[in-house]
């Protein structure tokens, strides 16, 4: 408990302390602002939308990685861990590049009629890459340790596929499910190297919050930054503990059953 209030409390309860030396009015006009408005929408917009894509795609790669054998499994299984390993200016470089009008990806898209680049597109590109080894890493135990008897039980009775998945796999992967969602969420939120450079920083329109408060860092705005920042702050505090009480509820509801 020390080192945890060392390393997080204290931090955070700084914040609160920082923000507390501003009135209401200053606090509201500080953090409902269009520019800042505008950052929430696509942050929390971005985030959320690159957690579900997670989820489906870091389920199903999950489950290949520990179900298939398929030469360079292992190869594959270590590649899921590059977005932790590389700087996220590097990532965003790199995905910058690729998704740019004269990238590989983002020529052809171009030529379809899609914006990637510097767009709110884009935003949703680098979060969903920085977020997708949260939910296969968080998943990916749970696969491991399924009892492959019950689906052969299940399988015996009758049971089709899509029913032995629904019915016996899928509620013992459901709680893993939503802590990846929380994680990849979370991760989104915070998330500012990968995105600066494929955003394009346009205010109003790809511009993410923990950019805005880099701005307001920059001049020397200082209570607007940390007002920006504890709205973020209680914003994530409260989904994920919704998303907590969820993944209890969802676990008390398998016990029971």
């Amino acid at each position: 408990m020390a080192y945890l209030g060392l390393v997080v409390l204290i931090p955070l309860s700084t914040l609160a302390l920082k923000a507390s030396s501003l009135s209401w009015d200053q606090f509201w006009a500080l953090t409902t602002g269009p520019r800042a408005l505008a950052s929430y929408r696509l942050s929390f917009g971005t985030s959320l939308a690159a957690a579900g894509v997670n989820v489906v795609f870091g389920a199903v790669l999950a489950w290949v990685l520990v179900r298939y054998p398929f030469p360079g499994r292992s190869v594959a299984d270590a590649i899921v861990d590059i977005p932790f390993a590389l700087p996220t200016a590097v990532s965003g470089i790199a995905l910058t590049a690729l998704y740019a009008s004269n990238g590989w990806f983002g020529g052809p898209l171009e030529r379809l009629g899609v914006k990637a680049a510097f767009s709110p597109l884009g935003v949703g590109i680098a979060l969903t890459f920085i977020g997708l080894p949260f939910v296969v890493r968080t998943v990916q135990p749970v696969i491991e340790e399924l009892d492959r008897e019950m689906e052969e039980a299940a399988a015996v009775l009758g049971a089709g596929r899509l029913q032995t998945f629904l019915r016996v796999v899928f509620p013992e992967m459901l709680p893993a499910l939503i802590t990846g969602f929380a994680l990849s969420f979370a991760r989104g939120l915070g998330e500012y190297g990968s995105v600066v450079f494929i955003s394009g920083n346009m205010p109003g329109k790809t511009e993410i919050a923990p950019l805005l408060i880099m701005t307001r860092l920059e001049q020397y705005d200082y209570p607007g930054a940390t007002a920006l920042a504890v709205v973020l702050l209680l914003a994530s505090l409260t989904i994920l503990l919704a998303i907590n009480r969820l993944q209890s509820f969802v676990r008390a509801r398998g016990g029971m059953a």
